[in-house]
């Protein structure tokens, strides 16, 4: 990954859980020039475990010769508040006590994470961003964002995401947790605790990102006569020994909750009524195979985000697909980016096969 900037917050930076935190760091890459018109901005917000190299983990989609390029864009990714790469997270030193958070960092919501790129925002003299964009977590984020400040954006995309956290997808991150604190140096208050936790808390995170078919081909077994050693063991090893070397517990604790948080009618009436207060033109697209984040979530924000249409995308990567389909997206997100700006409110359906 790249080196990111840092942007440090002078002021207190109020949560929503009434608590305050004193030393905000946010960290954040950009690439490409702000033009005259200072129209050209996209804001990218990132998933759970992503850094905000954002060239670094959506290549084919954001990179030089890709949809999103600096040629034509300014293009941003902010680390969000409580991941472990740059900005304020539970590794991080809390100043009344000289010794990092871990297990004392205060509660934090996918609204906080909207106020830190808010703040980032009015830093850098961002007042009008053209496009606004993120999927799952990252979808959360954008959402929240383009409710509070409905004025900032001119366009929003949402991947794979949804207006509330489900009980399905609650109950995924709670099995997670429960995996991490299994683990009894959770508790031991050092960078490397809860390590084998998180290991088992990320192969069961991947069964929600992927899904039965996805397995079936990619972890089929050559040799009809095993009774062990399988590949998807194998594979689900791999896949939790990778995060651990790159991720802490701790971080992964507090977003998971995080995720759960995420719910648009909390103190609005409800979430169909916050959702109308979004101004962008929108593109809301789904994913057939998605487990975690089901069709039916993304068809109800085209339902109740005025100006908004909504594309359904077939992949054999379920969830992951929003990150894996790069050339059905740059199709798809490219027709909408050219696509003139509307005031009236419109919603429109279609499929993709």
């Amino acid at each position: 990954m790249n080196t990111p900037h840092i942007y440090k917050h002078k002021k207190q930076f109020k949560l929503e859980c009434g608590k305050k935190l004193n030393k905000l760091e946010i960290a954040y890459h950009t690439y490409g020039t702000l033009n005259e018109k200072k129209d050209n901005i996209v804001w990218v917000c990132h998933a759970l475990t992503a850094n905000s190299d954002v060239f670094d983990w959506w290549k084919g989609f954001f990179g030089e010769n890709n949809l999103f390029n600096p040629q034509d864009h300014f293009i941003i990714c902010a680390n969000i508040l409580g991941s472990p790469y740059g900005t304020t997270n539970p590794l991080s030193i809390n100043p009344a006590t000289s010794q990092p958070y871990f297990l004392s960092f205060p509660q934090i919501t996918v609204r906080d994470q909207a106020a830190a790129h808010k703040i980032l925002a009015d830093h850098l003299g961002f007042n009008s961003i053209a496009v606004l964009m993120g999927g799952s977590l990252g979808g959360q984020q954008a959402m929240e964002w383009a409710i509070t400040e409905p004025n900032r954006f001119k366009k929003l995309i949402l991947m794979a995401t949804n207006a509330q956290h489900s009980p399905w997808g609650i109950a995924f991150n709670e099995s997670q947790r429960l995996a991490i604190s299994s683990d009894r140096t959770f508790y031991s208050n050092s960078p490397d605790g809860g390590k084998k936790g998180l290991k088992a808390a990320r192969a069961i995170a991947l069964l929600s990102y992927r899904g039965y078919d996805t397995y079936a081909i990619s972890q089929q077994e050559v040799s009809a006569d095993k009774v062990d050693g399988f590949k998807s063991s194998s594979y689900q090893n791999y896949q939790g020994d990778k995060l651990v070397n790159r991720y802490n517990a701790y971080s992964y604790w507090y977003l998971t909750k995080v995720m759960d948080s995420h719910n648009v009618g909390r103190k609005r009436g409800s979430a169909a009524e916050a959702l109308k207060a979004i101004k962008a033109q929108t593109l809301v697209i789904g994913i057939k195979s998605d487990l975690l984040f089901p069709v039916d979530e993304q068809k109800y924000l085209a339902a109740h985000i005025c100006n908004a249409e909504y594309v359904e995308i077939s992949s054999l990567y379920g969830h992951d697909g929003f990150l894996v389909e790069t050339q059905i997206l740059t199709r798809e997100v490219g027709a909408f980016l050219r696509k003139p700006l509307v005031e009236k409110n419109t919603i429109a359906l279609h499929k993709i096969a």
